[in-house]
C-alpha cells in the first residue's frame, strides 16, 4: 500500500492541543540572564552618547561590534551596507537596537532598558523610496528584440500598482536563547532553520560554524520572518560570549511589529506589447522596492524573484526588467509568504486583466491565447520551467469559482482570475534514515518545520520506501548536530529537496534490508536539482456595497499544481492558510508609517489581520504535474495561496470598478472614492 497521496493526520497536533510543546521561551537554563533591547525612538539621528546608572549590565556597539551576513548574488549589484548587531554613530530605523540591557528577569531589564539615557541629533527621515537618493540594490535583465516588439505592437498597455509593506504577525515572536559550551556556543532559536542561523551568527560573531550547534525548539510560525539572524540574535549570542553566561531574549509584539524585517512594499511600472489578436510580444517592467535601512541576509531575496517572473505563465518571447532598491529610514526589508511571487503575479496579471479591457476581449480568453503549453520552457528572463498545465489550471478555477458579474442595486458583482507561476526547490538537502539497535526506524533531517507538517510527511516517504506504516517511523529534525548539510526550509521547498533526500536514504536502506542485513542500519544521501515551478490559478468573486465602499468576497477559487501530492490533507491546509494570507494582503494589511518614518500600525489594534468570521468560502482542487526533477515529482505548495489570492482579488476590484485602478489593501474608504 502506497503511503504516497495518502491523507494521513498530523501526528504534530497531539502535543500542541495537550500543552505539552515547547518553544522558545519555555526553555530555561541555570544562570540564565534576560535581555531587552534599549531602541531608537528616531527613524533617523545621530547617536552622541549612551549612558546608565551604575550597577547595570549595559552593552553597546562598542562591546558588541560586527554587522549581519548579506547574500549576494553574480547577477546583482548591491551596496555594502550590512545591518550592524548594535548601532553605533547612527540611527537608521525608528525601533533599531542601540543597546542590550541584561538582568535575572525579563522584567528587571525592560526596567533598566528605560534607565539607559542616549543622546541623539534627530536628522530628516527619508520615508518615500522613489525621493530616495541612495540605493541598496540594482537589477537588471533583457532578452529578445523588446524594441522591436514595442515598436511593431497593435497595442501598447501601461499600468503602475503598489503593493505595502505588510508583517508577518507570526504567532509566536522572534527569540533566541545562547549559551556558552566548549569554547564556542549552544543556540536555541526560533528561526526557520538551522543551517542560515548557524552561518550567519558565525559571521556576526568571527567563529567557525562547527563551534556553534542550532536546535530548534516548537516554532510557532514564521511565514519567511524567521529565515537568517536577526540583529537581536546575534546581540544576544555575542552577550553570551562575552559574559560567559546564558543570555535569553524572547521578542513581545510591539517589538514584533517595529523591529521584525517586514515583506512587499514594491512598486512597478509594466508595459505589455501585444499584437492584433492579443498575443504578447514582449513585456517591459521597472520596479522599485522599498528595501529599507540596511541589507539583511535575504532582503535582495524578494526584489530578485519578482523580477525573475515577470513573464508568468505566460509564452512571451521578449522581456526587459529592472530593480531599484531604495535605501529608506525604515525597518529593512525580507522575505514574507511568497517572497516577490506575490508581487510579480500581481504587476503582470492586473496588466493583462487591463490588456483585455484594453482589446476588448475576455480576461480569460486573452489568458488562453498566451499561455505555456509545452515543457520545459525557457522564459527570456531566464527560468526553466519543469512542467506544468497552465490552461487546465485556470479552466477549473472559473468552474469552481463560478464567475458572476452585474449590478445588484445597492451592490455590483464582479469576477477576477488570475495565473501564477513560483520558483521553489533548488540546490541541495542531506537527510539520513536509520534502523536502530532497538528496530526502530528513524529519519533525520536538516529542514526544520515551523508549523507545515514535516513530521508527518516525511514519515510517509520513509514508510512508503520501506513498506512499513508511517506510525513506526520516528522523525529528528532541528538540531545541527545531526551533522547533516543543507540550506533550510523556505521558500516551498521542503518536500521537493529534504523529502528526496530522505527518499533515496530509505531506498538504499531497503536494498539492505532486502539483502538480508540486521542490526543498526543507516543510509545518508545527499540530494541536489534545479529549481522546480510550482503553479495555479485563483478566481475572486467580490460584491462592493455602493454606499460604503465595503468589500466582500462570495468567494474563492483555488488550484493548485504542486506535483505529486505527498499528503492532500496537509497540501489543503497550506492552501486554506496561503489564501487567509493573501487575503489579507488584499483586504486589510499595510504596514504604514508617517512622514517621520515613524510606524502608525504597529499593534493588532491598528494592524488588521482577518478572523475566521471574515473568510470567504475556499474551494480548493489540485492538478498534478509531476516535476521530472526530483524522484518525489514534487513541487512547491506553501506558498500558492498568498501569490494567486491577491491579484484575483485585485482583478475582481478593478472589474467591478470598471477598470478604475486602486492599489491594495481595497478598503472601504478607496473603493468608496473611487466609485464617485
Amino acid at each position: 500500500m502506497s503511503w504516497i497521496g495518502r491523507a494521513v493526520p498530523r501526528r504534530e497536533d497531539e502535543p500542541i492541543l495537550r500543552g505539552e510543546a515547547r518553544y522558545l521561551d519555555d526553555l530555561h537554563v541555570d544562570g540564565v540572564l534576560h535581555a531587552a533591547f534599549v531602541r531608537s525612538p528616531f527613524a533617523r539621528a545621530r547617536v552622541t552618547g549612551v549612558s546608565a546608572p551604575a550597577g547595570l549590565t549595559v552593552l553597546t556597539a562598542s562591546e558588541v561590534p560586527g554587522t549581519l551576513l548579506v547574500e549576494g548574488r553574480p547577477d546583482l549589484e548591491l551596496t555594502d551596507a550590512p545591518h550592524p548587531l548594535l548601532a553605533g554613530d547612527e540611527v537608521r530605523y525608528a525601533g533599531q537596537p542601540v543597546a542590550l540591557v541584561l538582568a535575572s528577569s525579563r522584567a528587571l531589564a525592560e526596567d533598566a532598558a528605560e534607565l539607559v539615557e542616549v543622546d541623539y541629533d534627530p536628522l530628516d527621515a527619508v520615508v518615500d523610496p522613489r525621493a530616495a537618493s541612495e540605493t541598496l540594490l540594482r537589477f537588471e535583465k533583457r532578452s529578445g528584440d523588446v524594441e522591436g516588439a514595442f515598436a511593431a505592437a497593435a497595442h501598447v498597455v501601461r499600468a503602475r500598482h503598489a503593493i505595502p509593506r505588510v508583517a508577518a504577525a507570526p504567532m509566536e515572536t522572534r527569540g533566541v536563547l545562547a549559551e556558552p559550551a566548549g569554547g564556542g556556543l549552544r543556540v536555541w532559536a526560533s528561526a526557520q532553520d538551522v543551517h542560515r542561523t548557524r552561518a550567519g551568527l558565525a559571521h556576526a560573531l568571527a567563529l567557525d560554524p562547527a563551534a556553534i550547534r542550532v536546535t530548534l525548539p516548537e516554532v510557532g510560525g514564521a511565514f519567511g520572518s524567521k529565515g537568517t539572524p536577526s540583529p537581536e540574535t546575534a546581540s544576544v549570542a555575542a552577550a553570551a560570549l562575552r559574559l560567559g553566561r546564558p543570555v535569553k531574549w524572547a521578542e513581545d509584539r510591539f517589538e514584533n511589529f517595529l523591529a521584525a524585517y517586514q515583506g512587499r512594499g514594491m512598486e512597478a511600472e509594466v508595459e505589455l506589447a501585444l499584437d492584433a489578436g492579443g498575443r504578447i510580444l514582449a513585456v517591459r517592467a521597472h520596479i522599485v522596492a522599498d528595501l529599507g535601512a540596511y541589507l539583511l541576509g535575504n532582503t535582495a531575496a524578494p526584489p530578485h524573484t519578482c523580477a525573475m517572473l515577470m513573464c508568468g505563465c505566460y509564452a512571451i518571447p521578449a522581456a526587459a526588467v529592472t530593480v531599484v532598491g531604495a535605501r529608506t529610514d525604515k525597518v529593512p526589508t525580507g522575505p514574507c509568504r511568497g517572497a516577490g511571487r506575490p508581487e510579480a503575479a500581481a504587476f503582470l496579471e492586473l496588466t493583462v486583466d487591463r490588456a483585455a479591457r484594453e482589446l476588448g476581449l475576455d480576461p480569460v480568453e486573452l489568458r488562453r491565447r498566451n499561455v505555456i503549453r509545452a515543457f520545459p520552457h525557457e522564459t527570456p528572463l531566464g527560468f526553466v520551467y519543469d512542467s506544468g498545465d497552465y490552461e487546465r489550471c485556470m479552466d477549473l478555477a472559473v468552474e469552481l469559482v463560478e464567475p458572476e458579474h452585474g449590478d445588484e442595486g445597492d451592490r455590483i458583482v464582479a469576477t477576477g482570475v488570475a495565473l501564477y507561476v513560483e520558483r521553489a526547490g533548488g540546490q541541495f538537502e542531506e537527510a539520513r534514515v536509520a534502523v536502530e539497535a532497538d528496530g526502530h526506524v528513524v529519519a533525520t533531517a536538516g529542514s526544520g518545520p515551523h508549523g507545515q507538517g514535516h513530521a508527518t510527511t516525511f514519515a510517509q516517504i520513509v514508510a512508503d520506501a520501506l513498506g512499513i506504516e508511517p506510525g513506526a517511523v520516528g522523525v529528528r529534525l532541528g538540531d545541527s548536530d545531526a551533522g547533516l548539510d543543507g540550506i533550510g526550509t523556505f521558500a516551498s521547498r521542503t518536500t521537493a529537496m529534504a523529502g528526496s533526500a530522505l527518499l533515496l536514504a530509505a531506498r538504499r536502506l531497503r536494498e539492505r534490508l532486502d539483502a538480508g542485513e540486521t542490526g543498526p542500519l543507516s543510509e545518508q544521501a545527499r540530494f541536489s536539482s534545479d529549481q522546480v515551478f510550482g503553479s495555479g490559478a485563483y478566481a475572486a468573486v467580490v460584491e462592493i456595497e455602493r454606499a460604503t465602499g465595503e468589500l466582500r468576497v462570495r468567494r474563492i477559487a483555488a488550484v493548485d499544481d504542486a506535483g505529486t501530492i505527498v499528503n492532500p490533507l496537509l497540501a489543503h491546509g497550506q492552501v486554506c492558510g496561503g489564501t487567509v494570507h493573501g487575503l489579507g494582503a488584499a483586504l486589510t494589511e499595510e504596514m504604514v508609517h508617517n512622514e517621520d518614518g515613524q510606524p502608525t500600525t504597529a499593534s493588532f489594534l491598528d494592524y488588521s489581520l482577518l478572523t475566521a468570521a471574515e473568510l470567504p468560502d475556499i474551494r480548493a482542487e489540485f492538478v498534478q504535474s509531476p516535476s521530472p526533477r526530483n524522484p518525489l515529482g514534487a513541487k512547491g505548495i506553501g506558498e500558492g495561496g498568498a501569490i494567486g489570492t491577491p491579484a484575483a482579488i485585485g482583478n475582481a476590484v478593478a472589474a467591478a470598478l470598471g477598470g478604475r485602478h486602486v492599489d491594495p489593501p481595497y478598503t472601504a474608504e478607496k473603493l468608496w472614492a473611487a466609485l464617485r
